[in-house]
């Protein structure tokens, strides 16, 4: 990806799609320093890192009166941790996506007369943030069962976890229900796959991110799977998936 311009950034907060009412997304990351410095330093200071963070933060045009929109969003997520989801550049398979576990931490709104509504919030790590791609568009409505596009992302080697993050944004349908999964396999037609992780199943809009238990995993392959039941079931969702 080389230089753009920020036209087409998004934001999945949990089960909202804040896209459409964002102008601003940043993400920040910060490991702590600790000194160690001592008599065997030769005159200069040694550092450590310590703790690690990340925050997401965003602002925009403020709505309300449905639980997608951001007002109704961000008042029932305060206080609350769940996956957050940023595309610098759109939210196709493949795409470029940061990710983590957030609390929602703050949330702010109204702003001066004659402006249009405004609203900014910011949410703060509970697990490493990620940089991964987005394994399932937001904008493919399902209404069956399924696999995603295959994408090689690469083994993951000891100590490192495969993360990803799901994020439903509408159900439709008479006792709709939806379990989606994290398959990898050798090879990219997937002859032989191997379920990594598997989400609870959602019956209503909703977020939760996952990660494998830090053994290594040789496969290089990875996609999502879905299992939907129900009578005319529709869900609209988003995945995003990295290795830390």
């Amino acid at each position: 990806m080389g230089k753009f311009v920020l036209l087409n950034c998004r934001l999945y907060a949990v089960a909202a799609d804040l896209t459409g009412a964002s102008n601003k997304i940043e993400i920040a990351a910060e490991v702590e320093d600790k000194e160690s410095t001592n008599y065997l330093s030769n005159g200069h200071k040694e550092l450590m890192a310590g703790i690690g963070s990340a925050e997401f933060t965003a602002e925009g045009q403020w709505e309300a009166g449905d639980p997608s929109l951001v007002d109704n969003a961000s008042w029932s997520q305060l206080g609350g941790v769940g996956p957050w989801t940023a595309c610098p550049d759109g939210a196709g398979v493949g795409a470029l996506a940061w990710f983590t576990s957030a609390m929602r931490s703050g949330y702010q709104l109204g702003g001066a007369v004659g402006d249009v509504a405004p609203w900014t919030g910011s949410a703060k790590s509970s697990w490493p943030l990620v940089r991964g791609v987005i394994g399932h568009p937001a904008g493919t409505a399902r209404t069956s069962t399924g696999t995603g596009t295959a994408q090689q992302l690469g083994a993951v080697p000891a100590g490192k976890r495969l993360y990803a993050a799901l994020h439903v944004l509408s159900v439709a349908g008479t006792i709709p229900s939806i379990t989606a999964r994290i398959e990898s396999d050798n090879a990219v037609g997937f002859p032989s796959p191997t379920t990594q992780a598997t989400f609870t199943a959602a019956t209503t809009a909703g977020g939760e991110i996952l990660r494998t238990t830090g053994s290594a995993i040789t496969d290089d392959w990875w996609r999502v799977a879905w299992t939907i039941s129900g009578t005319t079931p529709s869900f609209m969702f988003a995945t995003s998936l990295g290795i830390r």
